[in-house]
């Protein structure tokens, strides 16, 4: 089957390699156009066509998909299905319609669970215990179209968006291969989403990250968690932005926002009292400094008991 992948970031990646090493024909890919990045603003490549160029796959960076431009490519490319891991742009009726098999995505939440953008954070910042992956047939809605296959994983109560991130990759790659196996053999099933179940994760802005330590600390642990590394959870301490990248909820008590203890030794670790417990912190990144431990930055006098953190 001649496949046509979409796709982008370091996940839609790591599936398209899972296709290469399981023999999949893979005749093209589309991802975005290069970006300057890093501060000599050196353009770079996705991540996506990075690994396309590595195993001489043809790849094309379109500025649009509704013009007569691209469905001219697509009848050049010729592809029997249409595969998409988070392209980051809506495909218009023409290319959902233009293949033999049409267009599969994979998302990475239990559909009809979390449709949108930020599906993988939201389900940690909302204490979820676990998650998962899912390979729909596409639609015109937003992630609505009927599901073939789905895998499920636990969230563990110490992993961060990072750890999802990583682990929704490799399983989501193997159901992806699995899924166009069966799709090629005629035994794929698809199962309409029922939408009175549906819920939406919406785009991560600043303000989710910003810590309010009226809430509980274990509302908040989730929330740090979800939003690590990037774009990172954060309060400000002195007028200078921390952000916090590991903590713990703890059993204390105090005034919420304050520094209740220290402990300078090692690693070392800090304890702010929330609205409900505390969270014991073990990593922060500084404004304008990279990433230590709490010991480092006890040590470097930059945080002392009664402190505030607001």
């Amino acid at each position: 089957m001649k496949i046509l992948f979409m796709g982008t970031p370091e996940i839609s990646a790591i599936c398209l390699k899972r296709l290469i090493d399981d023999g999949h024909d893979v005749v093209a890919v589309v991802t975005r156009e290069d970006k300057p990045r890093g501060r000599g603003n050196v353009m770079t490549p996705t991540p996506t066509k990075v690994l396309a160029l590595e195993n001489s796959i043809p790849t094309y960076e379109p500025k649009t998909l509704r013009d007569e431009a691209f469905m001219e490519l697509l009848g050049e490319i010729s592809p029997e299905l249409i595969v998409v891991v988070a392209y980051g742009n809506i495909l218009p009726p023409a290319v959902l319609n233009f293949t033999k098999y049409g267009c599969i995505n994979l998302h990475v939440s239990l559909l009809p669970k979390y449709r949108g953008a930020a599906p993988m954070q939201r389900a940690i910042m909302s204490g979820d215990k676990e998650t998962g992956v899912t390979v729909m047939y596409m639609s015109e809605g937003l992630d609505t179209g009927d599901i073939i296959s789905t895998e499920k994983f636990p969230i563990g109560p110490e992993d961060n968006f990072e750890d999802i991130h990583d682990r929704s990759a490799e399983i989501g790659g193997a159901l992806l291969s699995r899924t166009i196996r069966d799709i090629e053999a005629g035994r794929a099933e698809r199962t309409p989403q029922d939408d009175s179940l549906a819920t939406y994760a919406a785009k991560i802005e600043k303000s989710d990250c910003k810590i309010d330590f009226s809430k509980s600390a274990t509302e908040l642990d989730a929330v740090i968690r979800g939003v690590t590394p990037i774009p990172g959870a954060f309060a400000y301490l002195n007028g200078k932005m921390l952000k916090i990248t590991k903590a713990s909820p703890v059993s204390a008590m105090g005034e919420a926002g304050t520094v209740i203890s220290l402990n300078g030794n090692g690693e070392g670790s800090f304890t702010v009292a929330c609205g409900e417990g505390a969270l014991l912190v073990s990593s922060v990144i500084p404004e304008g400094k990279g990433k230590m431990s709490a010991g480092d930055f006890i040590r470097g006098r930059k945080i002392v008991l009664g402190d505030k953190l607001v």
